[in-house]
């Protein structure tokens, strides 16, 4: 178990990262909490790195939540494997973000705002060459905006392209796009890993997804949706020296326990989401490491809001009341995780709020808020599956216990892992979320909370939060947008459908043959960026 002074350093070490405290805050903290018993090497932390970056080697990882139903499409891109495989080692952005946290142009050698932030103009990189060997140009990237756009898209940046009133190719090398409304997050927003760029199409009037070429640092060689991806480095890459694995495998393996097997077994060399509990294991092996990365993740029980007996607030505030958060990260995290409080912002965030009360278990509560709906008893199904995040059957199935004497009956379905994010998540009225969050706080309410939402797991709409988000995002003095987005919070808490069940690290375990530098959090694999920026030691 951590220290509390080590538990401070990783949240000083999380907003140092996303831009939340200055370095020289950071450093004034650091220095005191581990005079006080924090170390460098604690959890969390990111380690310095441990050998020179060095070309050649073929890795494999092994992830957990691949599907049958994946696609090089990027409008559907929901998950680590699918974000990792095509966004971080197929394509390119317009932005890349980096593990520190900040944000630089990519295939975009150059950003100017102009009028109040409601334009943006980006030159393009001289030099970058599609796998087919075709040169990029601004009507590529045109299109690849384009193509997440328009009354019939369902894709996961819709929220983000939304606020776009128009994207014009000026020249070959310029891109401008111009906003509905000013927004200083802009190039935040273009790291999304649905906008990816790939090349125009035969007839110009979309993108050629389908046949795997992008400009990023691995070409395509097999794609086995559900199953595993591979590719091979791009010799014609644009960045000096990247990437350095001459090529990878990127595997398929929804079960924890067969995910550790492959590792001890030398079948991969690195797995995403170990079970905590297998850390032992992994600890005694001299070969092993375990990685922790402060994040924005957070486990959600998300209810439909617009159907019964979820479009009741009392019902959904006694299932709030009616979930032993402590016993749950104790008993499924083994302590490795930190409550919510029915928000998705996590406290390393910029303008994160309190949101009282905490909703602490408390089955009288429970009770009487089923009471005041004429209510004695309530029973609801709740969809799961082990791909939902990990541990998810078993704290559905805790949850299952802890509510039962609040007249609260818990139906635990078990979903199938393979399907799930296209046959559950969005369409069973309650089920579990892994969400990485985002950023910023506009990203993260555009995606998932506006009633507008792609992503809108909880089916919720509030007038009074649509109203604040537009205003918070043109908001430019700082304290009254932190009231607005501490009111919105409030809303989510009072009002939303969202049941968190904890906020926690990512985990990795892989073996000494892989070298890495810092480890980006913000997003799964190193920002999705492990294969391009990781490497073999040996």
């Amino acid at each position: 178990m951590t220290t509390p002074q080590q538990r401070e350093l990783q949240a000083l070490t999380a907003k140092l990262r996303i831009g939340a405290i200055s370095r020289r805050e950071f450093i004034a903290r650091a220095t005191a909490l581990m005079a006080a018993g924090a170390t460098i090497g604690a959890p969390g932390l990111a380690r310095a790195q441990a050998s020179e970056p060095k070309r050649g080697g073929f890795a494999r990882f092994g992830l957990q939540n691949g599907s049958q139903n994946d696609s090089l499409d990027p409008a559907t891109w929901a998950t680590s494997f699918t974000g990792t495989a095509f966004n971080g080692s197929l394509c390119n952005n317009l932005m890349e973000l980096m593990p520190d946290g900040s944000v630089v142009g990519d295939l975009a050698e150059s950003v100017e705002p102009a009028d109040n932030a409601t334009k943006w103009v980006f030159k393009l990189r001289k030099g970058v060459t599609f796998h087919n060997g075709k040169d990029l140009t601004s009507e590529d990237v045109r299109l690849s905006l384009m193509h997440h756009m328009g009354e019939g898209s369902s894709s996961g940046a819709l929220a983000i392209t939304k606020q776009f009133a128009s994207v014009e190719a000026d020249g070959p090398d310029t891109v401008i796009i111009t906003l509905n409304d000013g927004s200083a997050d802009l190039p935040y927003l273009l790291t999304d890993y649905h906008l990816s760029v790939f090349p125009a199409n035969a007839s110009g009037d979309g993108i050629d997804w389908a046949s795997g070429v992008g400009t990023g640092a691995f070409t395509l060689d097999s794609f086995e949706p559900g199953i595993a991806v591979r590719m091979e480095r791009n010799p014609n890459y644009h960045k000096n020296n990247k990437p350095y694995f001459d090529g990878f495998e990127l595997i398929n393996i929804p079960d924890a326990t067969a995910r550790l097997n492959a590792l001890l077994t030398g079948e991969v060399h690195m797995i995403g989401d170990i079970d905590v509990r297998n850390e032992p294991l992994v600890a005694r092996n001299k070969n092993l490491r375990i990685e922790r990365v402060p994040s924005l993740r957070h486990f959600t029980f998300d209810m439909d809001t617009s159907v019964a007996p979820f479009d009741d607030p009392n019902v959904r505030m006694a299932l709030k009341y009616a979930m032993d958060r402590d016993d749950i990260i104790d008993k499924v995290f083994l302590g490795d995780g930190k409550k919510g409080n029915d928000t998705p912002c996590a406290e390393i965030m910029e303008f994160f709020a309190e949101t009282p009360p905490i909703h602490e278990y408390n089955i009288d509560k429970a009770k009487e808020l089923l009471a005041a709906s004429g209510l004695d008893e309530v029973t609801v199904d709740l969809s799961v599956a082990e791909t939902a995040f990990p541990g998810a059957v078993e704290a559905a199935v805790l949850f299952q216990e802890h509510a039962a004497p609040a007249g609260i009956k818990v139906n635990v379905i078990r979903e199938a892992n393979d399907g799930y994010w296209e046959n559950v998540w969005l369409k069973k009225p309650f089920n579990g979320c892994d969400w990485f969050g985002r950023a910023t706080m506009d990203w993260l309410f555009t995606t998932a909370y506006t009633s507008d939402a792609p992503w809108n797991n909880t089916h919720w709409s509030n007038a009074k939060f649509d109203e604040l988000q537009k205003s918070a995002r043109l908001e430019t003095d700082h304290d009254a947008r932190a009231e607005k987005y501490a009111e919105m919070q409030q809303l989510i808490h009072d009002d939303g459908g969202v049941l968190s069940v904890a906020f926690v690290n990512w985990r990795y375990a892989m073996t000494s043959d892989i070298g890495t530098g810092q480890i980006g959090g913000l997003l799964p694999c190193d920002n999705m960026r492990m294969t391009e920026r990781w490497w073999m030691t040996t």
